[in-house]
Protein backbone atom coordinates (compact mmCIF):
# COMPACT_ATOMS: atom_id res chain seq x y z
CA UNK A 1 0.00 0.00 0.00
CA UNK A 2 1.12 3.42 -0.90
CA UNK A 3 -0.41 5.66 1.07
CA UNK A 4 -1.27 7.10 4.28
CA UNK A 5 -1.93 3.84 6.98
CA UNK A 6 -2.42 3.59 10.97
CA UNK A 7 -1.96 6.58 13.22
CA UNK A 8 0.72 7.87 15.33
CA UNK A 9 0.73 10.09 18.47
CA UNK A 10 4.04 12.65 19.10
CA UNK A 11 4.41 15.79 21.47
CA UNK A 12 4.95 19.44 20.15
CA UNK A 13 8.11 20.66 21.43
CA UNK A 14 8.47 24.35 22.94
CA UNK A 15 8.23 26.06 19.62
CA UNK A 16 4.45 24.35 18.81
CA UNK A 17 6.69 22.16 16.43
CA UNK A 18 6.10 18.52 15.39
CA UNK A 19 7.19 15.62 14.12
CA UNK A 20 5.12 14.27 10.89
CA UNK A 21 5.87 10.34 11.20
CA UNK A 22 8.37 8.76 8.89
CA UNK A 23 6.02 6.82 7.26
CA UNK A 24 3.57 9.44 6.26
CA UNK A 25 6.40 11.61 4.93
CA UNK A 26 7.30 9.06 3.05
CA UNK A 27 4.49 8.76 1.31
CA UNK A 28 4.38 12.87 1.09
CA UNK A 29 7.50 12.36 -1.06
CA UNK A 30 6.59 9.97 -3.53
CA UNK A 31 3.44 12.34 -4.10
CA UNK A 32 5.76 15.09 -4.99
CA UNK A 33 4.46 17.90 -2.87
CA UNK A 34 6.71 20.54 -1.59
CA UNK A 35 5.52 20.60 2.00
CA UNK A 36 2.09 20.09 2.92
CA UNK A 37 -1.27 21.18 2.47
CA UNK A 38 -3.96 21.44 5.42
CA UNK A 39 -7.72 22.28 5.43
CA UNK A 40 -9.87 22.27 8.50
CA UNK A 41 -12.23 19.32 7.99
CA UNK A 42 -15.90 19.49 7.45
CA UNK A 43 -17.47 17.07 9.53
CA UNK A 44 -15.34 16.82 12.28
CA UNK A 45 -12.44 18.29 14.71
CA UNK A 46 -9.92 17.40 12.86
CA UNK A 47 -7.65 19.00 9.82
CA UNK A 48 -7.08 17.54 6.72
CA UNK A 49 -3.54 17.27 5.12
CA UNK A 50 -1.97 15.73 2.48
CA UNK A 51 -0.33 16.37 -0.59
CA UNK A 52 -1.21 16.20 -4.74
CA UNK A 53 -3.94 13.69 -4.06
CA UNK A 54 -5.82 15.19 -1.58
CA UNK A 55 -5.27 18.48 -3.93
CA UNK A 56 -6.89 16.31 -6.72
CA UNK A 57 -9.89 14.98 -5.13
CA UNK A 58 -10.80 18.77 -3.55
CA UNK A 59 -10.53 20.06 -7.24
CA UNK A 60 -12.95 17.10 -8.96
CA UNK A 61 -15.31 18.36 -6.66
CA UNK A 62 -14.88 21.81 -6.94
CA UNK A 63 -15.00 21.29 -10.73
CA UNK A 64 -19.10 19.73 -10.36
CA UNK A 65 -19.89 23.76 -10.15
CA UNK A 66 -19.79 26.03 -12.39
CA UNK A 67 -16.52 28.75 -12.13
CA UNK A 68 -17.96 32.04 -11.42
CA UNK A 69 -20.93 30.86 -9.91
CA UNK A 70 -21.29 31.89 -6.22
CA UNK A 71 -21.50 28.03 -5.25
CA UNK A 72 -18.13 27.60 -6.98
CA UNK A 73 -16.81 30.84 -4.97
CA UNK A 74 -18.18 29.39 -1.53
CA UNK A 75 -16.74 26.01 -1.94
CA UNK A 76 -13.55 27.62 -3.27
CA UNK A 77 -13.18 30.05 -0.18
CA UNK A 78 -14.34 27.30 1.88
CA UNK A 79 -11.49 24.43 0.79
CA UNK A 80 -8.67 26.91 -0.67
CA UNK A 81 -9.38 30.22 0.82
CA UNK A 82 -8.87 28.59 4.45
CA UNK A 83 -6.19 26.21 3.88
CA UNK A 84 -2.85 26.38 4.81
CA UNK A 85 0.76 25.00 3.57
CA UNK A 86 2.73 24.67 6.13
CA UNK A 87 6.40 23.58 5.40
CA UNK A 88 8.45 20.57 6.51
CA UNK A 89 11.39 21.12 7.77
CA UNK A 90 15.38 19.22 7.56
CA UNK A 91 14.22 17.01 10.70
CA UNK A 92 10.38 16.37 9.41
CA UNK A 93 8.85 18.84 11.72
CA UNK A 94 5.80 21.11 10.80
CA UNK A 95 4.82 23.99 12.88
CA UNK A 96 1.30 23.58 14.56
CA UNK A 97 -0.55 26.76 13.55
CA UNK A 98 -3.57 28.92 15.33
CA UNK A 99 -5.54 27.67 12.60
CA UNK A 100 -4.94 24.18 13.30
CA UNK A 101 -4.57 24.62 17.14
CA UNK A 102 -7.94 26.26 17.13
CA UNK A 103 -9.99 23.42 14.59
CA UNK A 104 -8.48 21.02 16.43
CA UNK A 105 -8.44 21.58 19.94
CA UNK A 106 -4.86 20.91 20.18
CA UNK A 107 -2.24 21.53 22.93
CA UNK A 108 0.45 19.72 23.86
CA UNK A 109 -0.04 15.99 21.66
CA UNK A 110 -0.90 15.19 18.03
CA UNK A 111 -2.37 12.39 16.95
CA UNK A 112 -1.86 12.00 12.97
CA UNK A 113 -4.64 9.61 11.33
CA UNK A 114 -3.81 8.04 7.91
CA UNK A 115 -6.64 7.62 5.56
CA UNK A 116 -4.75 6.94 2.46
CA UNK A 117 -4.89 9.56 0.03
CA UNK A 118 -4.83 11.89 2.87
CA UNK A 119 -4.10 12.02 6.83
CA UNK A 120 -6.10 14.16 9.28
CA UNK A 121 -4.66 15.85 12.54
CA UNK A 122 -6.54 15.35 15.76
CA UNK A 123 -6.22 15.82 19.13
CA UNK A 124 -5.59 12.86 20.58
CA UNK A 125 -8.32 12.33 22.84
CA UNK A 126 -10.91 13.83 20.44
CA UNK A 127 -9.54 10.91 18.41
CA UNK A 128 -9.88 8.58 20.30
CA UNK A 129 -13.55 9.12 20.76
CA UNK A 130 -13.89 9.56 17.10
CA UNK A 131 -12.23 6.47 16.44
CA UNK A 132 -14.91 4.24 18.68
CA UNK A 133 -17.44 5.94 16.82
CA UNK A 134 -16.16 5.00 13.45
CA UNK A 135 -15.48 1.89 14.04
CA UNK A 136 -18.93 1.08 15.53
CA UNK A 137 -20.19 3.34 12.40
CA UNK A 138 -17.98 1.24 9.91
CA UNK A 139 -19.02 -2.21 11.34
CA UNK A 140 -22.79 -1.57 11.21
CA UNK A 141 -22.33 -0.66 7.19
CA UNK A 142 -19.56 -3.99 6.57
CA UNK A 143 -22.43 -6.22 8.32
CA UNK A 144 -25.10 -4.72 5.94
CA UNK A 145 -27.03 -3.03 8.69
CA UNK A 146 -27.96 0.90 8.01
CA UNK A 147 -25.35 3.37 8.86
CA UNK A 148 -25.17 4.75 12.51
CA UNK A 149 -26.32 8.40 12.66
CA UNK A 150 -22.64 9.96 13.94
CA UNK A 151 -23.21 12.82 16.55
CA UNK A 152 -25.25 16.01 15.20
CA UNK A 153 -27.02 13.89 12.42
CA UNK A 154 -30.45 13.32 12.54
CA UNK A 155 -31.22 9.27 12.83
Amino acid sequence: MSGFVSHFTNRLDAKGRVSIPAPFRAVLARDGFEGLYCITSAHCDAVDAGGNELLAEINKRSEAFAKLSPDHDALAVALFGASENPKIDGDGRMTISDMIRDHAGITDQVTFVGMNYKFQIWEPAKFREYRAEAQRRALAMLSGQAPVPSQGEPA
